[in-house]
């Protein structure tokens, strides 16, 4: 979800050009498959166009490819840290401390609440473009 809520959200902006967006996962489950209907049906009650995509693992040479690698929530950053070999260069963040906050996003698997997960995308993405416009990034 907040793939494509970012994507459209840069888009929008005319910095689409600015930006290379990706997102992997931090475990095996879902490796191959698109993303979850319900997170596809919010989107598209939203108007927001789903990005084409297949679930991934990230890896340790993803690191140096990223200048951002963003968890959703504690479990991812502990993963994240885990399998990237911890974060010498300062690239991870928990998404919504972009927008002041520690916490987790709502995570739909477990609680069927699509409306929740995307509002908290929302403020990540939001918070996320204004963190990268203060430090002059975009």
């Amino acid at each position: 979800m907040a793939q494509s809520v970012f994507t459209y959200m840069v888009k929008k902006q005319g910095m689409e050009n600015k930006f290379y967006i990706n997102s992997m996962a931090t475990s095996t489950e879902e490796i191959g498959n698109p993303p979850h209907r319900g997170t596809v049906r919010k989107l598209q009650e939203v108007g927001i166009p789903v990005v084409p995509h297949r679930a991934t693992q990230i890896s340790q040479g993803d690191y140096d490819l990223y200048d951002y690698i963003i968890g959703m929530d504690k479990w991812n950053m502990q993963n994240l840290n885990r399998m990237l070999g911890g974060d010498p260069e300062g690239k991870i963040y928990k998404f919504l401390t972009f927008a002041g906050s520690d916490r987790d996003i709502a995570d739909p698997w477990y609680t069927g609440n699509f409306d929740d997960t995307y509002n908290d995308v929302l403020e990540g993405c939001e918070g996320f473009i204004d963190y990268l416009s203060k430090k002059g990034e975009i």
